[in-house]
């Protein structure tokens, strides 16, 4: 047996989850310097069910906890939230050990088990919204949250217990490092982590998630299990209230200046302009170089925080590569509620400046008057242009909380 033992949380309920610290990239694109948890339950009623499943390369030790938590008993239901492989990866196996348990999801569900693993099971149960699994004391009850963030997502809640199973909602990059639960971690660890977690994974689907938020708000939840992240037991209000307000493009007060800069030009422009953003008034500046940071850290606090400053030099007669990444990634992800500026330096054609005003008329965001394109080495003009920037932004956004 594994010497990482299955955790219940209440007389009936198992956590059998596992931790992954192997996998470098997330979905193969976001990095995980620390980690990620795949979360599975394990309900244990007159009836059993396992919600979701793990990704494969952890499949060994989930497995030795669902036998521990089993106890001998044979398993009853397979309910799949989320057919994403991180949660589905198990499945096949799951089937082979305990080739009497039934699948449950929905529609999209079904199509899923068959395009991935080439499952066609008769024993499948299809759900729609409303339809309730019962398992003895403890019933279930489906909520459909397509494209939050697949086609087939779906929630499952408790009634009794107030048990939100919530899939990839409400979930959180980091695995867990000993502590589980909500009230045995240090929230600001964490902090960081869910927010890029949710901009990089969930954030272009936010419309979505405010219909399934509005829908799952009528419920009386108690805690929330989510499938990555800590079980919400003691204060479930505070991942529901930080989801609501990130779907809802709520900001906070800050700037995040993003710029490229081949030989050092542009980055003196930026500095400048955090410089006057600091002498303004402004305490929350994060200034980024995009060929240091990786995309997903700065869409994180580009999503955190209402001001953005955006510098590029020219790249052949057009914005730097990676900042046009950058700006691709923001229209993707629909992002909105933000002030924008903008600044660069050309050679002698000139063209990033062109691009990224471009990108302030797609993006819609508020732009601010005052641009700065320096030809060369910034003159003494160049650097006023960049003060005024970081003065107009600063009071722009101290306007906005006046």
């Amino acid at each position: 047996m594994s010497n990482i033992l299955s955790v219940p949380i209440t007389d009936k309920l198992t956590y059998i989850g596992v931790n992954d610290r192997t996998t470098q990239l997330f979905e193969n694109m976001w990095p995980l310097e620390n980690g990620v948890s795949y979360n599975s339950y394990l309900i244990t009623d007159e009836k059993t069910a396992l919600l979701d499943t793990v990704k494969v390369n952890r499949m060994d030790v989930f497995l030795e906890k669902l036998d521990e938590a089993l106890e001998g008993r044979n398993l009853d239901y397979l309910v799949i939230q989320h057919m994403e492989p991180d949660h589905s990866g198990a499945i096949e196996t799951v089937m082979e050990l305990y080739p009497n348990v039934k699948l449950v999801g929905n529609k999209k569900t079904r199509e899923f088990l068959k395009n991935y693993y080439d499952i066609e099971e008769e024993s499948f149960i299809e759900v729609v919204e409303g339809d309730k699994l019962e398992l003895g004391e403890t019933n279930l009850t489906f909520y459909m949250t397509p494209m939050v963030h697949w086609p087939e997502s779906m929630v499952s809640f408790d009634e009794k217990n107030g048990i939100l199973y919530s899939q990839d909602i409400f979930g959180s990059f980091g695995a867990l490092g000993g502590p589980i639960f909500d009230d045995e971690i240090n929230w600001d660890l964490y902090l960081p982590e869910t927010i890029r977690y949710y901009t990089n994974i969930v954030g272009k689907y936010s419309k979505q998630v405010q219909i399934a938020m509005k829908k799952l708000g009528a419920l009386d939840i108690k805690m929330v299990c989510a499938v990555h992240g800590p079980i919400w037991r003691d204060n479930p209000g505070r991942i529901i209230d930080l989801y609501a307000k990130l779907a809802n493009y709520e900001t906070e007060e800050g700037v995040v200046v993003v710029y490229g800069s081949m030989y050092g030009n542009t980055e003196k422009m930026a500095e400048t302009i955090a410089r006057s953003l600091s002498a303004n008034g402004i305490k929350n500046i994060k200034l980024y170089d995009v060929s240091k940071t990786h995309l997903s850290y700065l869409l994180s606090d580009l999503w955190r925080y209402d001001g953005i400053v955006l510098g590029s030099c020219t790249y052949n007669n057009g914005v730097f590569p990676l900042m046009q990444n950058l700006l691709q990634t923001l229209l993707k992800q629909k992002m909105s509620n933000h002030t924008l500026a903008v600044f660069g330096s050309y050679g002698w054609g000139g063209g990033s400046v062109r691009d990224l005003m471009k990108f302030a008329e797609e993006s819609k965001y508020d732009l601010v008057e005052t641009t700065a394109d320096a030809k060369g080495s910034a003159t003494k003009e160049d650097l006023e242009l960049c003060k005024q920037i970081g003065k107009e932004m600063a009071d722009i956004l101290k306007a906005k909380r006046a």
